[in-house]
């Protein structure tokens, strides 16, 4: 029976992880192409009120040899990045092996998502079964790079809230505690933005991903269908 992971990796040599901790107020998820050769193109999706300062960080990014802009949604930018150097360039002198590293990537498992944050990449993989899972886990542990948030079987179903960003759910939780979904509200928008040094306009982009986040997975899938005006 397949496996639905979701995992960190807590390596700061990882691809972009710069980029991250140069602006760690945005959230940046990646898609790749691994059929690409040994330099495959990422995907970057960057979300944040200031994109001039994620440009700049790419820029200065030692991983980074070309971004271009390719789409936007609101806060949201697309990006397509291509990378300076390899992956086994980049992590060579921080991994014991790189011919197993090699090997993860025609292992039976699809990455569905890839987070990117100042310490490392947290990741939601599909494996096939559990010794594609073992294998990949046992490379990363090996490296002492590894820390498992969640494992379950594919078609079992999500609990509430299950991917929201880590960012996402201190913005839900210090919006809470601090009153600000209160009647009557205990706290404003810019009050918890305060607390969580971002501007009032990140904290809203936030709080409205993460809500549409839980009522796609809570609720919305148990709507009837609207009616067909045609």
């Amino acid at each position: 029976m397949g496996l639905v992971a979701e995992y960190g990796i807590p390596c700061e040599h990882l691809p972009l992880v710069d980029v991250a901790t140069a602006v760690p107020d945005a959230t940046l998820t990646v898609e790749l192409q691994f059929n690409h050769g040994d330099r495959p193109p990422f995907h970057v999706y960057a979300t944040h009120d200031d994109h001039a300062a994620v440009e700049r960080a790419f820029d200065d990014s030692t991983f980074v040899d070309r971004s271009v802009l390719v789409g936007r949604a609101g806060e949201t930018r697309r990006y397509r990045v291509r990378p300076a150097v390899s992956m086994e360039t980049l992590l060579g002198d921080h991994l014991d092996d790189l011919g197993d590293l090699r090997a993860l990537a025609t292992a039976d498992a699809i990455v569905e998502r890839i987070r990117v944050t100042p310490s490392g990449w947290v990741q939601t993989t599909w494996f096939a079964d559990r010794a594609a899972f073992d294998a990949f886990r046992s490379f990363w542990v090996r490296n002492d790079c590894f820390s498992l948030r969640r494992l379950t079987h594919d078609g079992d179903p999500e609990p509430p809230g299950d991917g929201l960003t880590d960012r996402q759910q201190e913005a839900l939780r210090t919006a809470y505690e601090m009153g600000y979904f209160g009647i009557p509200r205990g706290a404003s928008l810019d009050d918890v933005a305060a607390e969580l040094g971002v501007s009032a306009s990140s904290l809203s982009e936030r709080l409205r991903r993460a809500q549409t986040h839980l009522i796609e997975t809570t609720v919305a899938s148990t709507w009837p269908p609207l009616p067909d005006d045609g």
